[in-house]
């Protein structure tokens, strides 16, 4: 059984592994957020020239994906839109997950250092979005922006003009602009600088947001308002790219923008929102999005569900080998006490960081060093896996500290291995005591699953914020995200409770009770 299963993983990874390296050479992979309208967002067809999202059944359109488009037939090949977030598209390029970053990014001096850029595709315009009934509404200069509290984009060079405005409060920068905006409209902030043509966008979709240009505006440099493509520093095709973005004129340019701003997704009218409340506005997004949201929780059980499980047999192993008794043996000696050190460090680093670093490093770093090109869900359960690892084997030697030595001597008594006494003695009482504690486990990871969306893992946060950047209603989105959280945790509780009660039952006794009644009515 163990054979075939490792049989069955192994076909499937190789599997994968051909499935990755078809896709490599037929399509041109293009890196971007698909978050960030007029320049890319998501939709749910592909009508006006939307082009299909890996490993999904959406489409991503907008200037990007245009440009992508004709850069894409300009090299004989098919463009594949790889969804990643922000701070993974640099990561992502340079371990060869995708062929290129088409993103709104800017070729910062920072950024060359470590890939390449082609020639400029747009020149943005750095303006600042604001409420439409805020005191900043009607600012005709920066200075008249003093005392406000002002966000952007994290690692993009809009965050530090912010510095610009006399007397700002400059709030730390945020992930993408879907956070700046709920940030927005929830008055956490009073504005924050974007590039016109997002702030067009917010301002067209969102009748609360109000787009602001100032004179004189921000001191920009070309580096910073220049839109390239990134490349990896070693692609021979820069002058190919180069001269297909060379056939584009900037009045094709503005003409271009100008259509994908009246083609972004935008929410629903003054009118409509008048007659609905916020229950049916709720409703509205679940019953036209429920196939995406319940898609994504199925990706989120599937990693939960095996992680925990592999997590679980992990923490058994080594619970087991750490409560092994030492080798009098020199040699085994030496090998027991050089396993135990290296199981403290694993367990050491993977309850000592972060499971989003750990994402990153796992998933974009291997392929980078290593050029190991792990299939997105695959690496998710495996970091997963290892991290609950990590966790079990502490809660596992506790749980084996908490059987009585008494037992462990009787076994010994009995003539009984230290793996006998383990498998029928000690482990099936082990794994009643550590329950409760797997089952929180289980329920953590049900919850840290969302951030896997950094190594663009589909789950259920992850479409939940698409969702909420094609309806632009955010609060009702993630109140929809948040119950679907609950109810899935609160399932699990419930199962688990279950299966402790079920554990729990003395059968035994209440049997032996009733044939001594038996015995005493004859």
């Amino acid at each position: 059984m163990k054979k075939l299963c490792l049989t069955i993983l192994a076909s499937l990874a190789l599997t994968l592994g051909l499935v990755s390296q078809v896709q490599a050479d037929e399509y041109l992979r293009i890196g971007m957020e698909a978050a960030y309208a007029p320049f890319n967002w998501t939709q749910d067809d592909d009508s006006n020239g939307a082009v299909k999202i890996d490993g999904t059944n959406q489409y991503a359109n907008g200037y990007d994906v245009q440009i992508a488009k004709k850069i894409a037939k300009d090299l004989g090949k098919e463009p594949l839109v790889v969804k990643t977030k922000w701070e993974g598209l640099v990561p992502a390029l340079t371990s060869g997950k995708i062929d290129m970053i088409i993103a709104g990014m800017s070729p910062t001096a920072e950024r060359k250092q470590e890939i390449a850029f082609s020639s400029s595709y747009y020149t943005s315009e750095p303006v600042l979005l604001v409420k439409k009934d805020s005191a900043y509404a009607n600012a005709k200069s920066l200075e008249d922006f003093s005392g406000a509290k002002i966000t952007s984009q994290q690692g993009v060079y809009l965050y530090d003009l912010i510095s610009q405005i006399p007397g700002v409060k400059k709030e730390t920068a945020m992930g993408d602009f879907a956070q700046m905006r709920q940030a927005l409209e929830a008055g956490v902030i009073d504005a924050y600088v974007s590039e016109r043509p997002e702030a067009l966008t917010a301002e067209a979709a969102n009748s609360k947001f109000k787009m602001v240009q100032v004179e004189p505006g921000f001191k920009t440099g070309e580096e910073d308002t220049a839109i390239a493509i990134g490349l990896r520093k070693d692609d021979s095709r820069i002058s190919q790219i180069n001269a297909s973005i060379e056939t584009i004129s900037k009045d094709e340019q503005v003409a271009l923008m100008d259509r994908m701003i009246q083609e972004q997704p935008a929410e629903a009218t003054a009118t409509e929102e008048s007659s609905s409340n916020f229950f049916s506005q709720v409703a509205k997004i679940l019953s036209e999005n429920w196939q995406q949201l319940l898609r994504g929780a199925g990706v989120t059980l599937l990693i939960s569900i095996i992680g925990t499980i592999v997590g679980l047999i992990i923490g058994l192993a080594i619970g087991v080998f750490r409560t092994a008794p030492l080798s009098e043996n020199k040699a085994i000696y030496g090998l027991q006490k050089l396993v135990g050190w290296i199981l403290n460090v694993y367990i050491e680093i993977f309850r000592g960081t972060p499971m989003i670093v750990q994402s990153m490093v796992i998933y974009y770093g291997t392929a980078q060093a290593f050029g190991i090109n792990l299939d997105r869900t695959l690496a998710a359960i495996f970091i997963v896996s290892i991290n609950t690892g990590a966790y079990m084997t502490e809660i596992v030697r506790g749980g084996i500290l908490a059987v009585d030595k008494g037992q462990f001597e009787a076994a010994t008594a009995l003539g009984m291995t230290h793996n006998q006494t383990m498998r029928k003695i000690v482990l099936p009482q082990v794994i009643r005591n550590i329950l409760p504690a797997t089952g929180n486990e289980f329920v953590i990871n049900i919850k840290d699953t969302s951030v896997l969306n950094v190594i663009s893992v589909v789950e259920l946060y992850f479409s939940g914020n698409t969702v909420a950047t094609q309806t632009y209603q955010y609060f009702q989105t993630f109140t929809i995200i948040a119950v679907i959280y609950f109810v899935l945790t609160f399932t699990v509780t419930r199962v688990l409770r279950f299966i402790e009660r079920y554990m729990d039952m003395d059968t035994y006794t209440t049997g032996a009770n009733q044939m001594q009644t038996g015995d005493l009515k004859k």
